[in-house]
């Protein structure tokens, strides 16, 4: 039974080998010149200003995100239900329909609450 798992095994230690490898020949060959402007935070051409623990976040960019999160796993839900389609038949069809129905719905209420409008 352990020798079923050499294989894996094998390749983890090779993949860790080849990581630990890469990060050693990076270290040696990449230029080390650091300077203020090099390592000033820099977030989507916006200027840094203040602390950073003591700024407030809008809320709006994590709505944003967990909407798309949100759909994303829904297309991971429909490509596996694309693809055995003939073998769930019309009770799969029309499960699926209901599923993307359901996220219509809490996509509709959440534009209806304003979580999609971007207030500068």
């Amino acid at each position: 039974m352990p020798i079923d798992y050499l294989p894996v095994f094998l390749m983890v230690g090779v993949v860790t080998f080849l990581a630990l490898v890469i990060l050693f020949v990076s270290r040696l060959v990449c230029p080390s010149n650091p300077y203020y402007e090099k390592n000033r935070p820099y977030e989507c051409g916006v200027d840094p200003w203040g602390e950073a623990s003591a700024g407030l976040f809008k809320v709006q960019y994590f709505l944003i995100a967990i909407l798309f999160v949100i759909f994303d796993v829904e297309t991971m839900f429909l490509f596996p239900w694309a693809v055995v389609l003939d073998e769930i038949g019309l009770f799969g069809y029309i499960e699926m329909f209901v599923f993307i129905f359901l996220l219509l719905v809490g996509f509709a209420y959440a534009w209806a609450r304003g979580a999609l409008e971007w207030e500068s």
